[in-house]
């Protein structure tokens, strides 16, 4: 796969972007009118009054938490995988390699982090120049070369260049604003059992708790569809782009072999988080699962190396 045309695969991503801060908050808010029309028997107002009412409180809700989410990403982040910032001193070799490959693109240094695992994986994150990183687990560091080393950091670094990083950060705040939903909905259904037992005969939470969990697992499924919808190529793209950057793909298909060997972070539970990584660090249990290969993050790393085998940078 040849790797041309970055400024305009910037533009798509700065598209893409927008088209899903415009298309999540509009599917929010078709849940949002899906609950008051199927519950509307419950009302003796319009559904369409109710939910024009509703509206700016769901939009100003989900602003909020938006906000609180593009603030807080980074240090959200951290948390789910565990990593800290790498000492300069006892790691020269990590930052000669990530600054030699800033300078010869131009770039501004991201900061390096690092997460204490034996395992092989690496991510990169941020939206905007404040804020990128990109993070490294100890065992990438001590089990790969430095050839191989340098095409990880090239590939994270293309991520970021690309701007896929700002467009996940983007995805995973509102897939998880419909996961919240989602599980609020499935909890929900604990209580309504004891809703439908009241002695006044009033017992019609329950169906409206149905309802909602309806609406929201669908909602939280066709959120999840958008997600996936962008999240496959960008590794196709960064493989091609750190062969480029580095003029040796075959260092990096060597690193992605070992990597796919050991590429388990225990410290990262998040399925959000983990689609950040070069490859996924919480892989199923089952491999040859249909299900797990439909809503994959990750194309298949047999094929990433195939490509990149294939790959002859100008």
């Amino acid at each position: 796969m040849q790797y041309v045309g970055l400024d305009k695969q910037i533009r798509k991503n700065n598209f893409n972007s927008l088209l899903l801060l415009i298309a999540f908050p509009a599917l929010l808010l078709g849940m949002a009118y899906a609950l008051v029309y199927f519950t509307k028997d419950q009302h003796h107002d319009n559904p369409t009054i109710i939910f024009l009412q509703a509206m700016p409180v769901v939009l100003a809700a989900v602003g909020i938490w938006f906000l609180i989410a593009w603030l807080g990403h980074s240090a959200f982040i951290r948390m789910a995988t565990g990593s800290k910032p790498l000492d300069r001193i006892e790691n020269k070799r990590v930052y000669n390699l990530v600054e030699n490959l800033c300078i010869s693109q131009g770039m501004t240094t991201p900061k390096i982090y690092i997460i204490e695992d034996d395992s092989l994986n690496a991510f990169a994150s941020g939206i905007d120049q404040r804020t990128y990183s990109v993070s490294l687990s100890r065992g990438i560091i001590n089990k790969l070369d430095d050839e191989e080393l340098e095409g990880v950091i090239a590939h994270e670094l293309t991520h970021i260049k690309n701007r896929d990083v700002r467009l996940l950060i983007v995805s995973i705040i509102f897939v998880g604003i419909f996961a919240f939903l989602a599980e609020l909905a499935f909890r929900s259904l604990r209580f309504a059992g004891s809703g439908k037992k009241r002695s006044d005969g009033k017992g019609g939470g329950g169906a409206i708790i149905l309802i909602a969990i309806v609406v929201t697992a669908v909602a939280y499924f066709l959120s999840i569809l958008l997600r996936f919808g962008i999240s496959r190529k960008r590794e196709y793209l960064a493989d091609a782009g750190a062969a480029e950057m580095t003029k040796k793909p075959y260092a990096l298909a060597n690193a992605l072999r070992k990597i796919s060997n050991d590429p388990l972070i225990e410290a990262v539970e998040s399925r959000d988080v983990a689609q950040l990584f070069i490859d996924n660090p919480k892989p199923s249990t089952h491999k040859s699962a249909s299900w797990d290969n439909l809503f994959a993050t990750h194309p298949p790393v047999e094929k990433r190396i195939e490509l990149l085998e294939q790959f002859s940078p100008l």
